[in-house]
């Protein structure tokens, strides 16, 4: 294995909260190969061509369209792009799988299908399943001859997935399970061929197990379709077991170690749910751009006045960001992959390896996305006025679809407990040394602020302040944890405070990365609006940053250590004077003038 990839491997899970990383580390939109901006391009012109001009008849849940649609997609590989090509893939590598994501993410309802199918409804089989297994559902899941479905959750237990009821029982002969028990929410169920399903044999928590289940199984039964407020083409049913005879070979993976298969496969999912949520915000950001210029009021285009390029600034700048952060993790987890791949791991434990490595990165990106998308969405409405609230106009699909991305793979909630607990997991692990910069970040409390120098280089301000949005962070979580102990886990509020912080910091490095590296390559002239995007969003984020410590840091400390943090703090969110206003300006009119999103 080359050095380079052995440098870029060497940032590990949640570690850059404590290291630098170089910007030429950092992998980038604008590093796309010409094959993989081919790609992108096919999977723009499907949905352009094959889902938008019948996005009407999807949402109508009209008989057999979605399923053809996958089966089109799957013709153009679009479905088994990232399978190995032993089992009929194109055995692509993970940025490129991404970068499918991505482009199917403007599909409405069929962008759900699709990664329902591609993501929970094949992954378990491909990286659990037997090498029988395999050869028998993975081929034709990657055409999309079958259609792959995930059935998890229950009426009663959502987040809380080990708290399923369903049940599993051995026949006397050994030869089936008996499956008993009802699931919810089932993505694609009502055309699926073959599900994953989860359930405890005999009713023992301890023995948590995925099977395999095929439609048309005595037993198994589907309820009607659910009645949605978004993403109402998506087929939603509830599933029934009734003594389903399922064959023991059926068990997926071992028995007893299905969270195992439920919780990894969640990491990969996080990461493409901001891979599509990023594809659906650029598709809004050029309707809202196309609305605005067109639209008339007091005799010019509404493109025209400040309020509306505001928000049309402010929509692309949360965009590019997020895709700064996406691309950034996907290359990290695509690196470990082929590191643990080289080092002798089967393909599936690469890849689940990689992908637990960068759990952090995976749960901060999921709702960093679809909090990007919620936002564009309403702006988006907003722009449109009275019009965005007409099912006439794509935009009030596109807001009520984008709503439940912040509950999908793990409420945005979930992600945010699960981004701090595994940070602090790591540390006590000895996979992250948190204490050493925390305790260095104290030290710096009580001696003299540095003030800086006069020879700065170029964007050394900016990277001054990321450094110090680390710093806050260290500060407040180490005192939190020492202050808090066990105690800390039940203070869900402060644990939301925390990972706040720690999402805007990672979204606005992995953009600073990004913005030195194209002005290393291409000139900082040519690179002015991505500087305005950068420095607004530094701007704004050091704000967001100093209200989360502030919040977290009266919830637990008072006193002469309150003072002092909250100084600290006060210290470590200082950006400089930025007139944000003419820099959201210039980055509007660059959208108006190209009628689209243009990054």
């Amino acid at each position: 294995m080359d050095a380079t990839v052995e440098n870029k491997a060497a940032l590990k899970g949640a570690e850059f909260l404590v290291k630098e990383t170089a910007p030429e580390e950092v992998f980038t939109p604008e590093d796309f190969s010409e094959e993989q901006l081919m790609i992108k391009d096919m999977a723009d012109q499907f949905i352009s061509k094959e889902v938008t001009p019948v996005v009407e008849r999807i949402d109508k849940l009209e008989e057999g369209l979605m399923p053809s649609l996958l089966e089109k997609a799957g013709e153009q590989g679009l479905l088994g792009a990232a399978f190995p090509e032993e089992y009929g893939g194109l055995g692509k590598d993970f940025v490129t799988a991404t970068i499918i994501n991505e482009g199917l993410g403007a599909g409405h309802s069929f962008s759900v299908a699709m990664a329902a199918h591609t993501g929970i409804g094949s992954l378990p089989i491909l990286y659990f399943g037997t090498e029988e297994q395999k050869q028998k559902y993975i081929p034709k899941l990657a055409t999309g001859e079958m259609k792959g479905a995930y059935a998890l959750t229950e009426p009663d237990s959502g987040s809380d997935a080990l708290g399923a009821r369903t049940t599993a029982k051995l026949t006397e002969d050994g030869k089936h399970y008996l499956l008993n028990g009802q699931k919810s929410w089932i993505t694609n169920s009502g055309f699926a061929d073959v599900f994953t399903v989860f359930a405890k044999i005999d009713g023992d928590k301890d023995k948590f197990t995925a099977f395999i289940v095929e439609k048309g199984t005595p037993g198994f039964t589907l309820g009607a379709e659910e009645h949605k407020m978004g993403i109402k083409g998506s087929s939603t049913r509830q599933i029934y077991f009734q003594d389903a005879k399922i064959p023991a070979e059926n068990v997926l993976g071992v028995i007893g170690k299905g969270h195992l298969i439920a919780f990894n496969i969640l990491n990969i999912g996080r990461l493409k749910l901001c891979a599509a949520a990023l594809g659906a915000a650029k598709k809004c950001i050029t309707t809202s751009v196309q609305y605005a210029n067109t639209r008339q009021q007091f005799k010019q285009p509404i493109a025209n006045f400040g309020a509306i390029k505001y928000k049309l600034a402010e929509m692309a700048i949360r965009t590019w960001t997020s895709e700064s952060a996406l691309f950034r993790t996907a290359q990290l987890i695509d690196e470990k992959e082929k590191e643990l791949f080289a080092a002798g791991k089967p393909f599936n434990e690469a890849l689940l390896g990689a992908a637990e490595e960068y759990a952090v990165e995976c749960a901060i990106l999921k709702v960093n996305g679809s909090e990007v998308l919620d936002y564009v969405v309403d702006e988006g409405v907003q722009i449109h006025g009275g019009n965005g609230f007409s099912d006439e106009y794509i935009i009030s699909k596109a807001y009520r679809d984008s709503r439940i991305n912040r509950i999908f793979e793990g409420t945005n909630e979930i992600n945010r407990l699960l981004t701090l607990d595994m940070t602090l997991k790591r540390a006590m692990k000895g996979k992250l040394d948190l204490m050493t910069p925390a305790m260095n970040v104290m030290k710096e409390l009580m001696s003299i602020p540095d003030f800086g120098s006069d020879d700065e280089t170029a964007f050394s301000k900016e990277k001054k302040l990321i450094a110090n949005f680390k710093k806050a962070i260290l500060m407040t979580a180490g005192a939190a944890a020492q202050k808090l102990m066990m105690k800390l886990e039940t203070e869900q509020e402060v644990l939301m405070d925390i990972a706040d912080m720690a999402i805007e910091t990672f979204v606005a490095e992995s953009a600073l990365l990004r913005l030195i590296k194209l002005s290393n390559s291409k000139g900082e002239a040519s690179a002015a609006l991505q500087a305005d995007i950068v420095r607004t969003y530094l701007y704004d984020a050091a704000d967001r940053i100093n209200k989360s410590g502030k919040d977290a840091i009266n919830a637990f400390a008072e006193g002469d250590e309150q003072r002092m943090m909250l100084l600290g703090l006060k210290r470590f969110t200082k950006a400089e004077p930025f007139n944000a206003k003419e820099a959201r300006r210039r980055i509007a009119d660059k959208l108006i003038a190209e009628n689209k999103y243009t990054w």
